[in-house]
């Protein structure tokens, strides 16, 4: 029991660390569309980890959380991984391909099938987003705020060519904050299912 514990604490960290990492790179991109940062291999190569650490925050909220596993709950998180897995492509094809093609072969491309392929993940994105962080919502002491920032955010991200790059650029950062928020909650979460494992472990013995 106390093992498992044990290994539970040190998943848990994996999965927060993931979450602050992705939301230190969305503030980077943020500050790398608004000209703060200047464009380098750096900061291109470093875009699509937004997405591929937030699912390993995703995956540990999932895995902290048995109330969120019922039907809601399972069907948003294999959408809203899927559709991240998707945007992991989306950014390098941004990062690493657009800016050595000319523009109007960049036109070509978003004009044919890899334009709905963007609009298919990020379409995907946001479903994926409102069905998870939904059932998030009804399990008992759930990071409410932490939620309504992560889903607002997520709109201009996923919809990013119907808004001003403005407001991306502040739906970058405010789903940098939502992620952070839900990373401390994850570690509140952990530290409760570790206290609870360990008040049980003792009873457990005597039964025995």
């Amino acid at each position: 029991m106390l093992k498992s514990a044990t290994r539970a604490r040190s998943l848990s960290l994996v999965f927060v660390t993931a979450g602050f990492i992705s939301a230190i790179v969305l503030v980077v991109n943020a500050a790398k569309r608004a000209e703060i940062l200047a464009l380098s291999p750096a900061t291109q190569l470093a875009a699509p980890l937004a997405q591929l650490m937030a699912i390993g925050l995703i995956v540990g909220i999932f895995a902290a959380t048995p109330a969120i596993r019922g039907r809601l709950g399972s069907i948003g998180v294999v959408l809203y991984v899927a559709s991240l897995v998707a945007l992991v492509g989306v950014e390098f094809v941004i990062n690493l391909v657009f800016p050595y093609v000319a523009p109007e072969i960049v036109g070509e491309l978003r004009a044919g099938p890899l334009g709905i392929a963007f609009t298919v993940a990020s379409i995907s994105f946001l479903v994926g987003t409102i069905i998870f962080y939904a059932a998030l919502w009804r399990v008992a002491q759930s990071p409410k705020i932490a939620i309504i920032v992560s889903v607002i955010s997520s709109v201009p991200i996923a919809l990013r060519t119907a808004f001003p790059e403005a407001v991306l650029q502040v739906g970058l950062v405010g789903l940098a904050i939502g992620v952070s928020l839900l990373a401390i909650w994850l570690i509140r979460a952990g530290r409760l299912n570790s206290a609870n494992v360990a008040s049980r472990a003792p009873a457990l013995v005597q039964a025995n």
